[in-house]
């Protein structure tokens, strides 16, 4: 634990130190737009899992649940970034071994490029916790989330946003993939479950926002998903197609109602699902590739004005439909800003970046998409 503390105090001291520095330079976020190239640009779109960048692993290899995961930055790492830089990094349980290692990764990682990359965990509480569930950390074990609601008190869910994200700051991560803004409105849901704040939109989104506070209160950047609503599914976009039958006026009177109230807490960022809405869209396009649901509701409608992501474009909805490449693109156009974890990293990279060359992807886009990366960078990058 000695070691720990110590440990902690020296990063703390190097944080600050680079912090200085920063604002020494006073760098706008419209400077370092300007100075980045087309392929640092492009790279800002996305966010990777380390072993992307690990060239000797298949795409199948690094997209494994548990094995293959990388857990240092490798002089092979870093000239492979070279070639594909990337906007941040998503871990899980397989990068994670201990806190020495994890502080150590973390470290490496932010120290990538001339664009600190973002560092981001699922670290919602309950089942879904790659430190919390981790028997070397020594960290607060939060209670479900279904749980949580039962107590009628949304100042639990502060409480719970508030010590998760402490405990991610100190190991070095930047985003929470949380809270859940899911209405769980179907018994036969097999993803959500009590993931989410319950059945009751408007008790959800009392909750929702006091999660969201902890987390900022900690100094971590939060995440709604997955829009727009993945509670009323029979089916897990993990491993293929699921849709919900709901028109945008159900889906307004419902699901919308907790992800309004987290924009207005001030998300800065949402999550796409990949579910189906057929009666919104008039067709089985995953959400995720759906300009309707990305730029017309999200956009236009609910007034969001962060970052979009995308779920996993590695997961079975996606892929089962299409390549990495036409995924990324497609997303992209459809809205999003940052495209999360392409089953094969280098085809995305290089379908998006040819887009662009070819003018199907606008500099104006990748311009302002990039932007708004850098802006939540800037306030929760360290």
């Amino acid at each position: 634990m000695r070691r720990i503390l110590a440990l902690l105090l020296l990063g703390m001291i190097c944080i600050a130190a680079a912090a200085a520095e920063d604002m020494e330079e006073d760098e706008s976020v419209e400077t370092v737009l300007e100075r980045l190239t087309l392929r640092e640009k492009v790279g800002q779109l996305f966010v990777i899992r380390p072993e992307a960048l690990c060239g000797e692993l298949s795409a199948a290899e690094l997209n494994e649940t548990y094995g293959h995961g990388a857990v240092s930055v490798t002089s092979d790492m870093r000239d492979r970034y070279a070639q594909y830089p990337c906007g941040g990094f998503a871990l899980f349980a397989k990068n994670i071994e201990n806190p020495d290692q994890l502080l150590a990764f973390t470290e490496e990682m932010h120290a990538l490029g001339n664009v600190r990359p973002v560092l981001c965990i699922d670290e919602e509480g309950g089942r879904v916790a790659r430190l919390g569930n981790h028997e070397a950390f020594d960290v607060p074990r939060v209670l479900p989330m279904g749980t949580i609601r039962k107590t009628g008190n949304p100042e639990k869910a502060y409480e719970a946003g508030r010590r998760i994200g402490e405990y991610l700051r100190i190991y070095g991560l930047d985003v929470d993939f949380a809270p859940v803004a899911d209405v769980n409105t179907n018994p036969r849901n097999p993803v959500i479950g009590d993931r989410a704040f319950g059945s009751e939109p408007e008790t959800a989104s009392a909750f929702v926002i006091r999660y969201l506070d902890g987390l900022h209160d900690a100094g971590i950047a939060g995440c709604l998903k997955h829009f727009p609503g993945h509670g009323d599914t029979a089916t897990d976009t993990h491993t293929g197609y699921a849709e919900t039958q709901k028109t945008w006026e159900e889906l307004d009177a419902c699901e919308m109602i907790p992800f309004r109230a987290g924009i207005g807490a001030g998300a800065e960022m949402v999550m796409t699902a990949h579910i189906a809405a057929p009666k919104v869209t008039g067709g089985e396009l995953p959400s995720t590739l759906s300009y309707t649901v990305l730029t017309e509701k999200l956009r236009g409608e609910l007034g969001f004005e962060g970052v979009i992501i995308t779920d996993a474009l590695s997961m079975g909805a996606v892929t089962e439909q299409f390549s990495s490449g036409e995924a990324s693109v497609r997303a992209f156009l459809a809205g999003a800003d940052i495209l999360l974890m392409p089953y094969d990293y280098p085809e995305a990279f290089e379908a998006v970046l040819a887009a662009v060359e070819r003018g199907e992807i606008t500099q104006e886009r990748l311009d302002a998409s990039v932007l708004r990366i850098l802006r939540m960078k800037e306030a929760f990058v360290r």
